[in-house]
């Protein structure tokens, strides 16, 4: 269906008539991102952006993958970027890092661990149904070497943010030596993509259950110790494996960056809250990161940091589980 097409260049000002089909609209404040207008049926008169899933895949039982309508995003992502986003109005922001963008369909993919309240309530949504915000590309883009091997080590879910700047790498004509590391096979993701990528590809789990019994580290350490030429190593995870990493590479002087995940709220450093320290100076990962130089990053402050709201995340996460026990036992009484 062909919708007709309106230009405003003040968007909040554009009022809705619900008789109508829904609109293209081209906002010139926004680069002329197109969005898919559909109305507010708290208001009539006014319109809402919508960030619809398209397509929804369970990898796991706590891992999904999603693809999302959101072109203005779309269109501007690099390695590195993230979005910020909201399940509802009335629900938090969380940053989540893009993993892979296409400008031509408009749409970001995103693959997400259920591990807390918003997760967890994003994992209860389908395909057709939508976000409240994506907002992005935020942070600064990975700096991509060229025509050099390189190590790339992904930790869990961080090979979901490993993948696009692999794939830079690769398109840059490096020589990928790549690590995926995972508790257990189940939480190895994108083994085939980043295989295609990839000279070599070692698999690691601390079960033994899939690839090598042991961590990411062990590996990286006879590829450093061994015959290759490995000059940048991008590390991935969990704080304290992208840690061991740093503590390990600084020993062979090899250049090591790392994504840092620090609490964020609005991701374009007026909060303040994703500040860290980086060679005793003080950053905004939000928008001097998310990557940084291992060697110079304070990771036991940033790992007490992500602490500070612990007690209320695990009280905020109970209150949702038990909620939604409640209404799977009303469901089927």
């Amino acid at each position: 269906m062909l919708f007709p097409r309106i230009e405003k260049t003040q968007p909040c000002e554009w009022e809705f008539d619900t008789r109508e089909p829904p609109k293209i609209v081209i906002f010139e404040g926004f680069d002329y991102a197109r969005f898919l207008l559909i109305p507010n049926e708290d208001n009539p008169k006014r319109c809402i952006l919508e960030y619809r899933i398209l397509e929804k895949q369970t990898i796991s039982p706590t891992l999904t993958r999603y693809r999302i309508h959101a072109p203005f995003v779309a269109r501007k992502a690099q390695p590195g970027n993230f979005v910020i986003i909201r399940v509802n109005d009335s629900g938090e922001r969380i940053p989540l890092t893009i993993c892979e963008s296409d400008p031509a369909s408009g749409t970001v993919v995103l693959i997400v661990q259920a591990i807390g309240k918003t997760t967890k309530l994003m994992a209860t949504l389908c395909a057709g149904g939508s976000l409240a915000d994506v907002v992005g590309p935020l942070g600064k883009p990975t700096e991509i070497v060229s025509d050099q091997s390189v190590a790339c080590i992904g930790g869990g879910v961080g090979t979901a943010e490993l993948y696009p700047i692999a794939k830079a790498l690769y398109k840059a004509g490096n020589r990928l030596s790549t690590i995926i590391g995972a508790r257990t096979k189940e939480l190895i993701i994108l083994r085939e993509e980043m295989a295609a990528l990839s000279h070599e590809l070692i698999i690691t789990t601390d079960d033994g259950s899939a690839g090598r019994t042991g961590l990411v580290t062990d590996a990286l350490r006879n590829l450093l110790g061994g015959s290759s030429d490995i000059s940048t190593v991008y590390a991935i995870g969990p704080l304290p494996m992208m840690k061991a990493v740093a503590e390990l590479t600084r020993g062979f002087g090899t250049k090591t960056f790392v994504s840092l995940n620090a609490v964020m709220v609005d991701g374009t450093g007026m909060c303040g809250g994703c500040r860290v320290t980086i060679g005793g100076t003080m950053k905004f990962a939000c928008v001097d990161g998310p990557e940084f130089d291992a060697h110079q990053v304070d990771f036991d402050e940033i790992m007490l940091r992500n602490r500070t709201y612990r007690e209320m995340e695990l009280l905020s996460d109970g209150l949702f589980e038990r909620g939604q026990a409640c209404a799977a036992q009303e469901a089927t009484s």
